[in-house]
């Protein structure tokens, strides 16, 4: 039953993480919904996740989406927040990572159905590189904290600084963003390894429909990806809050 409640929609995830970012937020509650505990559920989330980034980073390169100077300040920094996140993670009880996500998805969901689609194109100015490079250490280091101590929502989260913060184009954000966030699902999931928190089996069967879902979803990147999955956002983060609201109440 697992297996049937998550590989679908992990597949899925994967097809939307690589078109809008966000993938997180059908991944991570599909593996709750299936009865996993949280801890267990984030570390075996990493390891499905981090097999389709892989992929969908590898396309993003060979496109040539990846800007190599900004990506390594991105990456460095990404590391060290990740991993500070996944130990902070492993400090929170069960019950109270469940009363935090009470919290957290309302707030996701509503970012999900009011954010805008990002619309820089290659032919706008960037800002100027150190404060480019900056911003996008920055926006790796505290996105990295988060994906290492929850997850759900990164790369949304990171196209919206690297687009805004950052003044990056739309295809160098999203390239950027893949690498950022491949670097902290590995750094993360190397953390769960070591604490016996991943379910090798379902993770690897997982990460097999998420490469599916990101090679297919890298195909149909466009500007308007988001408007695609914002509505399958939705629904998932709506049944997984009255899961858990019901969990938590019975």
């Amino acid at each position: 039953m697992e297996f049937l409640i998550v590989c679908p929609l992990v597949f899925l995830a994967g097809f939307v993480d690589a078109i809008a970012g966000g993938g997180g937020l059908i991944s991570l509650p599909a593996y709750l919904i299936a009865g996993l505990p949280v801890h267990m559920a984030i570390g075996t989330n990493k390891l499905s996740a981090g097999m389709g980034t892989t992929v969908a980073t590898w396309r993003f390169w060979r496109k040539g989406y990846i800007p190599i100077r900004e990506a390594v300040f991105g990456i460095l920094f990404a590391l060290v927040g990740a991993w500070i996140g996944a130990k902070a993670a492993l400090l929170i009880p069960d019950g109270a990572f469940r009363i935090i996500m009470l919290v957290v998805l309302p707030v996701t969901g509503a970012y999900v159905i009011l954010s805008q689609n990002m619309q820089r194109t290659e032919k706008e100015e960037y800002a100027s590189q150190p404060r480019t490079r900056v911003m996008v250490a920055l926006a790796a280091f505290f996105i990295g904290i988060y994906d290492g101590l929850y997850g759900p929502g990164t790369g949304t989260f990171l196209m919206l600084l690297l687009t805004g913060l950052a003044r990056l184009p739309l295809q160098k954000a999203a390239g950027i963003t893949k690498a950022i966030n491949l670097t902290t699902n590995i750094t993360a999931l190397t953390v769960y390894l070591t604490s016996g928190r991943v379910m090798l089996l379902l993770g690897v069967a997982a990460g097999l429909f998420s490469i599916c879902g990101n090679y297919l979803g890298a195909q149909c990147f466009s500007k308007s990806g988001a408007k695609v999955v914002k509505p399958i956002m939705i629904l998932v983060l709506a049944i997984f809050f009255i899961k858990t609201l019901y969990e938590l109440l019975v």
